[in-house]
C-alpha cells in the first residue's frame, strides 16, 4: 500500500474524465465525488476498471449532463428504479478537444470502453426479510454509513475547488494499512441489513489477502443464517469470484470457521472432519482437498478445473466406510461424486452446459491415473485412459498430480515418477495409436449393412468389441484391421456377410 496526500491524489486523478465531472458538478451547484473501489484501488496500486461517482443531489442528472458534454462517443443508460445511471465511453473513438466533444486524454487501447456508475448520495434502511433498502436522499456521510467496508467507504472529492480531498470518516486508510476487513458501523447491523455483505467480507479479504476483523468476524457467524435471504445468483457470483483469485482455499476455510458453508455448500462442509476405529483415522478430506485446490491453482489452472479440484472428492462421506481389515475405505467415490455434480451445479447457480460436464468428466476419472501409476503402467491401461478423458487428458494429469498430498515424501515421489511414465505413455501411444477422441473405424451402419441386421443388440455388441479390442492393443486402429476382426466376431454369432 502506498500512501497518498492530496497533491497526489489529484496527479492520480489528473485523466480529463475526472476534471470533466468535478467542472459539470460544479456547474449544477452538487458536490461529486470518486467513491468505493476505484479510491482503495489507487492506494494498493491495483488495476481498477470500476468508477463510482456519487453527487449530493441527483446522480441521474449530473450522468445526462456528462454524457452531453462528452458527445457522441457516451451512451447513457438511466436505471430510474435504481436511482442510478451509467455512462460508457468508447475511448477508441477520434479523440477531440473540442467543447462538444471533450477529450478523454490518456492512453487507452482502441474500442477499450470506460463504465461511468453514477449515484445520488442517499441513506437507506431495510426491512428484516429483505435485502432490498428503502432509499432516501442523503449526505455524503449518509453514503459512506451505508458502504460494506470502510475500506470501501473512501471518497475523493471532483470539485474543482476541493478536487483530490480525500474524505475518509471511518479510518478506511488505516484498515488498508493495517491489512483489515471491517465495517463502518456495527457489523450485525450491516450484516443483517445485506447478509450478501458477509460473501462479499470473504471474497476481500480472500482477493485482498487481508484479514477480517475479530469483531466483524464474530458478527458473520451470528448473522450467517440471514444468508438465506440472498438470491443464490448473488452468492453464485461472489463464490466465482473467490474462486477465480490467487488463493480460492483461503476463502472457502473462511466459510467454513464462520459457518456459512454448511448453509452454502453442505456438502463440502461434511468433508470436515476425521473418525478414528481400531487405532485407525482417515484424513481430513475437507483439508485435503484445499490443499489439493491449491496445488491446482499454483500450476495456473483455469477456473473449471479448480471446480474440478473442489469438488473430486466431493463423494466420499456418502461412501466411507469401516472394514476390520483394510480399515476406513471410499469405495467408488469418484462415482458418486460425478452424479453429484449436476445436483450442487443447479443449487449453486453454477452452469448446466459443457463446463459442468467438463467438472463431472474429471471428477469420475481423477482415481484413473492414480491405479495406474499405482501399479505397472500398461499399454492398454493408458489407451482407456486417454478413449475416456479425450482432450481433457491434460488436465486430468495436473489435477491427479495435485491430488497427491502425502506427507510421506517416498510414497509421494514414487507417485509423481510414475506419473512421469503414465505422461509418456500417453504421448507415445497418442502418436502411434491416434485413440484421442477416436471413433471405431467400423461404424454401426457398416456392420448392418454388412450383416443385413436392423439397428438392434448384435451391433451394439460388434462395435464394443472393435473398441475394445483396438483399446486392449489386440488389433490397431485401422479400418481393414477392424473389419477382419468385426468378421471372426460376427462368425461366432452365427452372422453371416450378406451375399456370400
Amino acid at each position: 500500500m502506498r500512501h497518498l496526500d492530496r497533491a497526489q491524489l489529484s496527479e492520480l486523478l489528473s485523466a480529463d474524465i475526472f476534471h470533466l465531472i468535478g467542472n459539470t458538478a460544479d456547474d449544477m451547484g452538487v458536490e461529486a465525488y470518486v467513491v468505493g473501489g476505484y479510491v482503495r484501488d489507487l492506494f494498493l496500486e491495483r488495476p481498477s476498471k470500476d468508477i463510482d461517482v456519487v453527487c449530493v443531489g441527483s446522480g441521474i442528472e449530473l450522468a445526462r449532463a456528462v454524457a452531453k458534454r462528452i458527445g457522441r462517443r457516451a451512451r447513457l443508460s438511466v436505471f430510474r428504479n435504481f436511482g442510478t445511471a451509467q455512462v460508457k465511453i468508447n475511448m477508441g473513438a477520434e479523440r477531440s478537444a473540442t467543447k462538444g466533444d471533450a477529450s478523454m486524454s490518456g492512453e487507452s487501447p482502441k474500442n477499450e470502453t470506460m463504465e461511468l456508475e453514477f449515484v445520488g448520495a442517499r441513506r437507506e434502511s431495510y426491512s428484516h426479510d429483505s435485502r432490498k433498502p428503502i432509499v432516501e436522499d442523503g449526505t455524503l456521510e449518509d453514503d459512506q454509513q451505508r458502504r460494506d467496508f470502510t475500506i470501501n467507504a473512501l471518497a475523493v472529492c471532483l470539485n474543482a475547488g476541493r478536487f483530490g480531498e480525500l474524505v475518509d470518516p471511518f479510518d478506511g486508510v488505516w484498515d488498508l494499512e493495517d491489512r483489515i476487513i471491517a465495517t463502518p458501523l456495527d457489523p450485525d447491523v450491516t450484516f443483517s441489513d445485506d447478509p450478501l455483505r458477509m460473501m462479499r467480507a470473504i471474497r476481500f479479504a480472500t482477493q485482498l489477502n487481508f484479514e477480517i476483523e475479530p469483531e466483524t468476524f464474530e458478527a458473520l457467524h451470528r448473522n450467517r443464517k440471514r444468508i438465506s435471504i440472498v438470491s443464490g445468483e448473488r452468492i453464485a457470483d461472489e463464490i466465482q469470484k473467490i474462486m477465480d483469485s490467487d488463493a480460492p482455499s483461503r476463502g472457502w476455510e473462511l466459510m467454513f470457521q464462520c459457518g456459512l458453508l454448511d448453509i452454502i455448500f453442505p456438502e463440502l462442509a461434511a468433508m470436515q472432519g476425521v473418525e478414528k476405529r481400531g487405532g485407525r483415522a482417515h484424513k481430513d478430506n475437507l483439508w485435503h482437498t484445499l490443499e489439493v485446490l491449491t496445488n491446482v491453482v499454483k500450476a495456473k489452472a483455469p477456473l473449471w478445473l479448480r471446480w474440478a479440484a473442489l469438488l473430486h472428492d466431493i463423494g466420499k462421506p456418502r461412501s466411507k466406510r469401516w472394514d476390520p481389515v483394510q480399515g476406513w475405505t471410499f469405495h467408488n467415490h469418484n462415482y458418486i461424486g460425478e452424479k453429484m455434480v449436476p445436483q450442487i451445479f443447479r443449487r449453486l447457480k453454477l452452469p448446466l452446459d459443457e463446463r459442468m460436464k467438463y467438472v463431472e468428466k474429471l471428477v469420475g476419472l481423477h482415481m484413473r491415473p492414480i491405479a495406474i501409476a499405482d501399479d505397472e503402467v500398461t499399454d492398454s491401461a493408458v489407451r482407456r485412459l486417454l478413449f475416456e478423458a479425450g482432450d481433457d487428458i491434460d488436465d486430468l494429469m495436473l489435477l491427479c498430480e495435485a491430488d497427491i498430498t502425502s506427507k510421506n515424501e517416498q510414497r509421494k515421489q514414487r507417485f509423481l515418477d510414475n506419473f512421469q511414465l503414465v505422461r509418456q505413455k500417453l504421448i507415445d501411444l497418442e502418436e502411434r495409436d491416434r485413440i484421442r477422441n477416436f471413433q471405431p473405424p467400423v461404424t454401426g451402419d457398416e456392420i448392418m449393412a454388412r450383416y443385413g441386421l436392423q439397428p438392434s443388440r448384435p451391433v451394439g455388441v460388434l462395435k464394443e468389441a472393435v473398441k475394445d479390442a483396438i483399446l486392449d492393443g489386440l488389433i490397431p486402429n485401422e479400418h481393414d484391421a477392424a473389419l477382419a476382426f468385426v468378421d471372426k466376431e460376427a462368425a461366432k454369432m452365427g452372422l453371416i456377410i450378406m451375399g456370400s
